[in-house]
């Protein structure tokens, strides 16, 4: 290691990308969290749910970079059930005009319907949970599933990866790679996710966590 936060500089394999948990065969419902050495401006910092995971390539979204648009402006009959910030968020440098959508439910309290199992119109469940998150079609509006929002949040854009492009970048030591948990796309402190994210694994990640934002100024 070159430095006192576990991150090289120059031997990208200096630490572990999975901080000590096995490899994932499929990143899907994972995060891909940038490690300090990512300079590209649309990924520095940046903790990216990935949607979809196969032998085209990959495809996600940026959970932590609000878009400054409010949803009322864009979707205002999704804006009530948005979560503060009610941003339209910028999901990545991918088709901007395309809006994914991820809402969190309340599912299976008090003989509510569970649309994991009863198979919602639109409903395209992604991280399993008593509250799970998956993606919502945005076009039918939320009146089928209103009364089971937690929490959605509206993404303009995506970030996607030729087939072995992003593993590439993980084993060179761009992206660390972890299990997502069902508040992280909905969080209401998307700008804290980065360090959240890093903190709740511990070990050598925790550590990263920690790691400033200019290393000169320290």
């Amino acid at each position: 290691m070159d430095n006192d936060w576990g991150v090289s500089s120059t031997s990208p394999r200096a630490f572990d990308p999975y901080g000590g948990a096995p490899r994932p065969d499929s990143l899907s419902a994972h995060l891909v969290v940038a490690s300090p050495r990512l300079e590209d401006p649309n990924f520095a910092r940046r903790v990216v749910l990935v949607l979809d995971h196969s032998d085209h390539g990959v495809l996600g979204v940026v959970l932590n970079k609000p878009g400054g648009v409010g949803v009322d402006e864009v979707l205002p009959q999704w804006h009530p059930l948005a979560t503060p910030p009610a941003e339209l968020f910028t999901g990545g440098p991918v088709a901007r005009n395309a809006v994914i959508g991820l809402a969190r439910l309340r599912v299976g309290e008090d003989g509510e319907a569970d649309p994991v199992r009863s198979g919602f119109d639109g409903w395209k469940p992604l991280i399993a949970d008593a509250h799970p998150v998956g993606t919502i079609d945005l076009a039918a509006g939320p009146g089928p599933i209103a009364d089971l929002v937690i929490g959605v949040r509206l993404f303009s854009g995506y970030a996607s990866w030729d087939a072995g492009q992003l593993e590439e970048e993980i084993e060179e030591g761009s992206w660390y790679v972890v299990r997502a948990e069902p508040n992280d796309p909905v969080s209401a402190d998307p700008e804290g996710l980065w360090q959240r994210v890093l903190r709740r694994q511990g070990g050598s990640l925790a550590v990263v966590s920690g790691y400033p934002v200019d290393p000169g100024a320290n």
